[in-house]
């Protein structure tokens, strides 16, 4: 399971997405999401452990 990281221009976190859908939707929504990162295993296991990574996104 792969997980993503979406940043803003500055570099600052917008939210964490598990799909290609989730980030398109959040484009969609107007985010301003500049870049996008897949999410270290390591890192992607603390989402998997608290919940979705939409539990980040409080557009959804």
């Amino acid at each position: 399971m792969n997980f993503y990281t979406c940043f803003d221009g500055q570099g600052k976190v917008i939210a964490r997405c598990q799909t290609h859908q989730e980030i398109q939707s959040l484009k969609r929504m107007g985010r301003p999401i500049k870049e996008v990162r897949e999410m270290k295993n390591e890192e992607a296991v603390i989402c998997s452990l608290t919940g979705s990574p939409s539990d980040y996104n409080m557009d959804y």
